[in-house]
């Protein structure tokens, strides 16, 4: 018998639920198959699978069958054997693993989620589930205490409690800006059905269709979370209780960022070719070259290129919207072009596509491609986009449309647009397939586009894959990078940039880079100084804009910018131990390279709304100044002890700091009980070999580091072709003792020596080392020719209480 259908008093956009039925009570059929419970209701089937100890899956069918595993967002379903002990009583069933008890309540069904030992993780309200018309949706409470973080690269808010979102790939409707940027509240690059509670678990909505999600806004004590269609309800509860444990969770469901090339870490300069919209004909190989010849003799180290959209000939049918695989014909001699880009030790070079096909002067790629059915079907009828959900046209397109390029020098590609599968495109009118099963593919599409070319292109070139996308959903961190998008060089969608990369570090996707000093317009070149400090101390550093003729070169913003650019080049080419040994963590466990600071301090409620300040792997804090003109800014210093980078002063956290903020310095801190591995400058990765690192060490009571080498080129780290070495840093009241071990693993370093750069306020009494020297001024121990093949112990006395 059929519950009473009630009312809920939300009005969600993806549609009425004016009259919804809950899913009802439990019925009959409860049985065990594995780790999956089988539950029948008088409106649903319902499985309750338990993937470990601390996640499970919960699934409600309004039909009674379930939709096969699909590819896109997850990547793992077979999980192993696990003790999960099963009561029933008259009320309700319990489930009870190493971590987690589960209560289910028969009339009406709900689930309630509680810790192995009793507190209270999630409950629902009678009605928590409702499978009604075209909305599928669930209700859980929402605890005075709880907030939210996570759903993708959001640029509008850090925490979510009290707020309502949509996610739907796109950049959100209209330009309502004279500047010509999109709503920064409906802008949606990148969503990601996923959150993580403070309450100490994390919830993934596996869907592919809009969603919906009311955090509490219309009811204090609610939030629901609703994915349009008649589909199934299907999510994963995972339980840390820390952040970091529900990412290394989440990032096991949906897949780990594999490690791109090493010099993938450096910086990206991409480039018009000299001729943006309505100067296309300015565009020339010349001006590539004499680029890339530019950043090469001022000094400035880079390792990629890539040419955007104005590379490729306009085609018959989509315009600026589609690729004819085409050369415009003001590149003569594109091969040539890519033969001194690489003599110019560039390390990849890229080209801009679109994912729909078109026909050019000699290429009929669009009319070849329909004919053999490798295009998506619109309305019934051959389409333009190339259907990259089938193995076969994708085989088709790299073969025949992407070797085009691929064979004389291109090694990326940057996978444009893939928001307009069924939705209105960039450069065109064309909207593309819209019906229901497009419709439920949309979110999914970017995923399937850049895995193509990323997977293609790793296989063409012997090398570790790298893609270039602007749209993702769940899953994409698989097939890195993302960028931030087209946002304008104006100082009001500075910190919303900042928001993005926050928000999408906490939802799962670690490389994200955004356009140094904005897309659109020239910058003032305080604001491009500003942004491109913020740019270089990025998890990707991307230099690009379409601000014709200036680009964002950095020669064009004035002397001073140009300084500055170098300056902080040269950092980020200092800090490329530092980064990939956070690239390989993030390839281990989830977690980002750039790390909102809920993120380590999810228990700090100071923290939930900073925006403007973040953690760039476990141990340096940037802190990117905003505004204009700004001669100070306010620093907030979590728990702990920070050192002024630029001063050596130390901090005690929990506090607020008014900090000094000159044009040439970003404001940077670094936690007390930090070991930075650096290395000297290179104009790219590659001209030398490096085989002394400097280790930075900031006593604190203990610090270690994990270093991490490899070829930096190849996939033999997945076969554990690399090497770790330990370090590790023990301060007491009259000694610090530093040891640092023999590198441990089957590939062999090149690394021959350290240099230790211990930061001490006061020259210590002894050191038992050969060769060491202390620095007043500087405050820096400084101890050299430490050999890297032999364990060293290294014992600094003096007063360190």
């Amino acid at each position: 018998m059929f519950r009473t259908i009630i009312t809920l008093c939300t009005a969600f956009c993806i549609g009425s639920l004016a009259a919804q039925a809950q899913v009802g009570s439990y019925q009959q059929d409860f049985s065990r198959k594995g780790n999956i419970f089988y539950f029948t209701t008088t409106q649903a089937r319902v499985q309750l699978e338990f993937c470990t100890a601390a996640m499970f899956r919960v699934r409600m069918s309004r039909s009674g069958t379930f939709a096969p595993d699909e590819p896109w967002m997850v990547v793992q379903y077979q999980w192993g054997e696990l003790p999960v002990q099963a009561t029933e009583t008259g009320e309700a069933f319990r489930f009870s693993t190493a971590a987690l008890q589960i209560v289910v309540n028969k009339k009406p069904f709900n689930i309630n989620v509680y810790t192995a030992d009793g507190k209270l993780l999630s409950e629902e309200p009678a009605d928590g589930a409702v499978l009604s018309g075209d909305t599928t949706l669930c209700r859980k409470t929402l605890q005075p205490d709880e907030h939210f973080f996570g759903f993708g690269e959001r640029m509008d808010f850090l925490d979510r409690r009290g707020k309502k979102l949509q996610l739907n790939v796109g950049r959100g409707a209209g330009m309502p800006h004279i500047t010509g940027a999109y709503n920064v509240l409906a802008a949606n690059y990148s969503p990601i059905p996923f959150f993580m509670s403070t309450r100490g678990y994390g919830i993934f909505l596996h869907t592919s269709a809009a969603t919906e999600w009311d955090m509490g806004s219309t009811r204090p004590d609610q939030y629901t979370f609703a994915a349009q269609g008649k589909g199934e309800l299907d999510y994963y509860f995972i339980y840390g209780p820390r952040f970091a444990g529900i990412l290394e969770q989440y990032t096991a469901l949906t897949g780990r960022s594999p490690l791109m090339p090493l010099f993938a870490m450096g910086l990206h300069v991409g480039t018009y070719s000299g001729g943006t919209w309505g100067h296309e004909q300015l565009t020339s190989a010349a001006y590539v070259l004499a680029l890339a010849r530019r950043f090469r003799e001022l000094g400035i180290p880079v390792d990629l290129l890539f040419l955007d959209s104005t590379w490729r000939l306009f085609g018959k049918n989509g315009g600026k919207g589609a690729t004819s695989f085409e050369w415009r014909e003001t590149f003569h001699n594109p091969r040539a072009m890519m033969d001194s880009l690489y003599a110019l030790h560039y390390n990849m070079v890229g080209l801009h596509i679109r994912p729909r096909l078109d026909n050019g002067l000699h290429n009929h790629l669009l009319d070849s491609a329909a004919a053999l059915g490798y295009t998506y079907p619109e309305n019934g009828r051959p389409g333009e986009f190339v259907n990259f959900f089938d193995s076969t046209a994708v085989s088709w397109w790299w073969q025949n449309a992407a070797m085009k390029v691929a064979r004389i020098g291109a090694k990326f590609f940057k996978t444009d647009e893939g928001s307009a599968f069924g939705h209105l495109a960039n450069e065109s009118n064309k909207t593309g397939p819209t019906d229901e099963k497009a419709r439920a593919l949309h979110n999914v599409f970017p995923i399937a586009y850049a895995k193509a070319a990323y997977e293609n292109f790793a296989a063409y070139n012997h090398l570790r894959g790298m893609n270039h996308t602007r749209e993702g959903y769940a899953g994409i961190q698989r097939y890195p990078f993302i960028f931030a998008g087209d946002w304008p060089s104006e100082w009001q969608y500075f910190e919303p940039v900042i928001k993005a990369g926050l928000n999408i570090g906490l939802s799962g996707v670690g490389y994200w880079a955004h356009c140094m000093g904005g897309f659109e317009h020239p910058a003032d070149p305080e604001l491009y100084i500003r942004w491109c400090q913020f740019g270089m101390l990025s998890p990707v550093a991307m230099v690009f804009g379409m601000d014709h003729p200036g680009y964002k070169e950095p020669w064009n913003y004035g002397k001073e910018a140009q300084v500055i650019f170098k300056q902080y080049a040269r950092l980020r080419y200092q800090l490329l131990p530092y980064l990939y040994n956070h690239a390989y963590e993030m390839y281990t466990t989830g977690m980002p390279l750039m790390r909102a600071l809920v993120l380590d301090y999810q228990d700090d409620v100071n923290v939930y709304n900073i925006t403007d300040q973040y953690l760039l792997g476990s141990s340096l804090m940037v802190c990117p100044v905003t505004q204009k003109g700004a001669a100070t800014r306010t620093v907030y210093l979590p728990q702990g002890r920070w050192i002024d980078y630029w001063t050596g002063k130390t901090y005690p956290g929990k506090q607020y700091l008014n900090v000094l903020t000159p044009l040439d310095k970003i404001p940077l801190f670094i936690k007390a009980g930090s070991i930075i591995p650096t290395q000297a400058p290179l104009q790219y990765v590659g001209e030398r070999i490096i085989d002394t690192l400097t280790l930075d060490i900031y006593p604190g009571d203990s610090a270690s580091c994990r270093l991490y080498t490899d070829d930096g080129k190849s996939l033999l780290y997945q076969q554990g072709q690399f090497a770790i070495t330990s370090i590790h840093s023990q301060t007491s009241e009259d000694n610090i003792a530093i040891t640092i071990q023999p590198a441990a693993g089957p590939y062999h370093s090149p690394l021959k020596t350290f240099e230790l750069k211990v930061h001490l306020a006061e020259k210590p009494k002894a050191v038992t080392a050969a060769k060491w020297q202390y620095d007043a001024a500087a405050k820096v121990l400084y101890v050299r020719d430490v050999p890297a093949g032999a364990e060293n112990r290294i014992t600094i006395q003096g007063n360190y209480q």
